[in-house]
């Protein structure tokens, strides 16, 4: 098997996309029975990986039922529409808040250059393919889904972002949880486990609703979540509370800063990497704060972002 492939029990392999670096972003295949379904896709660069999956699995592209994207922000489902173009008889899954934007993404777009610059997005991205209206399937709160026998279980998740589900797998007895249970690289591991920490990416930020996506996961007592950044964890009640303790934090830090002017942003990026170093040595992490800082330089970026429209929507 591809070193790019993880093989887990009950017919899921992860896939490392390769977006960022290694280990870092995550496509799920599911085979059931000889079907299967993508949950989140990656970018288009990721598609080598996402049909190599596929083959090692000894599966021809037909026998994909379904590409689930948890939410469409360009990181989970930038590939979602290339993709479909290889596989002839899947549907794409969506939530009814993101299903336009992969029927017709050019605002995605816009918006995804509104973050990080046109000539980023035209670099990292490339042509976001449309997808046919006549195949996206749009899901609603508690719709089970059918993978050859396999239920997969859906639930509007906000927190992250509104046009956020997360799947329930009963078979594996856990959660695909796109962004909503926040983001655990392998290269923060610590002596005491996974180290795991909120995204705040803009613009969707709504922390009421993100401890209330969090608490619905937790109702079914999950033996797993598979995060797409990245991989599968256990311990999914003490990686909550990590969860909801930062983003407690992380809005209070925001809140300290909300009148700082145009340094506001410069000091949120200050306060979370200070905050991310201290939860991580308290965990006795063996990195040094460079290397955290390293290792999160993009994540702190996007997260002092998703904080500072979240201060200004807080105070209109």
């Amino acid at each position: 098997m591809p070193d790019y492939l993880i093989a887990l029990p009950h017919g899921i392999t992860v896939i490392d996309t390769g977006f960022v670096r290694e280990r870092f972003d995550a496509a799920y295949l599911l085979v059931e029975r000889g079907r299967a379904a993508y949950i989140d896709t990656g970018i288009n660069d990721a598609l080598p990986r996402l049909l190599g999956a596929l083959q090692a699995q000894g599966l021809a592209p037909e026998s994909v039922d379904y590409v689930i994207v948890t939410h469409v922000h360009l990181d989970h489902a930038g590939a979602a529409g290339l993709l479909m173009e290889h596989l002839p008889r899947a549907k794409l899954v969506v939530h009814p808040r993101g299903a336009r934007h992969m029927i017709d993404p050019s605002q995605l777009l816009d918006g995804a250059r509104a973050v990080y610059g046109v000539e980023e997005v035209r670099r990292t991205y490339g042509d976001v393919r449309p997808i046919p209206a006549a195949r996206v399937i749009e899901t609603h709160d508690e719709q089970v889904l059918d993978l050859n026998g396999r239920p997969l279980l859906f639930i509007d998740s906000p927190g992250h972002a509104r046009h956020h589900h997360c799947i329930w797998d009963e078979r594996s007895r856990g959660w695909f949880t796109g962004d909503t249970f926040g983001l655990s690289y392998p290269q923060l591991e610590t002596p005491h486990g996974r180290y795991l920490l909120p995204t705040t990416t803009p613009v969707q930020f709504e922390p009421d609703a993100l401890k209330r996506s969090v608490a619905r996961m937790l109702e079914r007592n999950p033996d797993c979540m598979y995060l797409t950044h990245f991989g599968r964890v256990g311990e999914a009640a003490a990686l909550a509370r990590l969860l909801i303790d930062q983003a407690d934090e992380m809005v209070a830090l925001g809140r300290a800063h909300a009148h700082s002017g145009e340094k506001r942003h410069a000091l949120l990026k200050q306060a979370l990497a200070a905050l991310y170093a201290r939860r991580l040595r308290d965990m006795n992490s063996p990195l040094d704060d460079a290397t955290i800082h390293e290792l999160l330089a993009m994540d702190i970026e996007l997260n002092a972002q998703g904080l500072g429209i979240w201060l200004d929507r807080s105070a209109r």
